[in-house]
């Protein structure tokens, strides 16, 4: 018996009661449409804003310039197909297309996410050694390619495995499995480097982020003058500047959680059997799937609302 799968949802084939290509259509159209708007044109204010604006140069703002970048390729090349597809109910595209742009949308998504990622580990460095400007640059151009690197590698996988095959009567772009447990590890392995992994990360990144301010902050507690700030600079106590930013991407963190964890939490119980398998959880299903690129949304919103404060170092 084999099983399809369309993003995380699996059909076996010889089901005929359940309809897989039915959900809620006006209401995903609605979340899609106003996700794809608000993808593109926050994170294209955000590049605009920061090539064409009259801020420094700065670290942050390199990394910033890479999300919004990675987050406005989610909107085109995830959301937008998605849409497409959704309109057609089938992939009239063909097999290399399908290939190549869930290996693209692949790309995208973990680039988003590991990008975040080497911004926690620069924000780590910058708060473990606020003295120390040799080399930042370099480490932060490393942390970058390293991430788009490590998108591009897990992506292979993707394109490997999605192929075109007519499922209830109509051509789609799904990965085939004959097995559950290989449907399960599959899962499992996808939201370990999507989610799991990458927040594991961030989360040390940050607790010893928090650990350093708390230490460092005892040691200059009262309204400074001009001669304590020399001598706190001396010490390597943590300029105030640069602990915003670390608020501002400890925002962005707390909401690439939050919006990822409805989506990892449910495929994982439907994948492993925790949730039944019938109609309405199947068109709730697509429903949590369409809200994945909410984290493409809101990023440019936290940075507009923390630009205002001239933070970034």
């Amino acid at each position: 018996m084999g099983r399809n799968c369309s993003g995380w949802v699996c059909v076996n084939d010889n089901e005929t009661d359940i309809n897989s290509f039915y959900f809620y259509e006006t209401e995903q159209f609605v979340i899609l449409w106003l996700l794809f708007a608000l993808i593109v044109l926050g994170n294209s204010a955000v590049i605009v804003a920061l090539q064409c604006g009259n801020r420094k140069k700065s670290r942050m703002n390199f990394f910033i310039m890479q999300l919004a970048v990675a987050d406005l390729l989610v909107g085109v090349l995830s959301v937008l197909t998605d849409i497409v597809w959704r309109s057609t109910v089938a992939w009239n595209a063909g097999n290399i297309a399908c290939k190549v742009i869930r290996f693209s949308q692949a790309v995208v998504t973990y680039s988003s996410t590991y990008v975040l990622v080497a911004l926690s580990i620069d924000r780590y460095y910058a708060i473990m050694y606020p003295m120390n400007f040799s080399g930042s640059w370099r480490r932060a151009r490393l942390l970058v390619v390293g991430a788009w690197t490590l998108a591009l590698v897990l992506s292979v996988p993707i394109g490997v495995l999605y192929h075109v095959r007519p499922v209830q009567g109509r051509p789609q772009c799904w990965i085939e499995f004959s097995e559950p447990w290989q449907w399960q590890l599959y899962m499992t392995l996808v939201a370990t480097a999507v989610f799991v992994a990458p927040a594991f990360i961030i989360s040390i990144c940050y607790a010893l982020i928090v650990t350093t301010i708390w230490a460092k902050s005892k040691l200059y507690t009262h309204k400074p003058t001009l001669d304590d700030t020399r001598r706190a600079s001396s010490r390597g106590i943590i300029p105030q500047a640069k602990v915003k930013t670390v608020k501002m991407t400890f925002i962005i963190v707390l909401v690439f959680v939050l919006c990822w964890s409805p989506y990892i939490v449910f495929d994982l119980l439907q994948v492993y059997g925790y949730i039944p398998r019938t109609q309405s959880n199947i068109a709730l299903a697509t429903l949590i799937q369409s809200l994945a690129p909410l984290n493409s949304a809101a990023n440019p919103i936290i940075y507009c609302m923390f630009s205002a404060s001239k933070a970034t170092r």
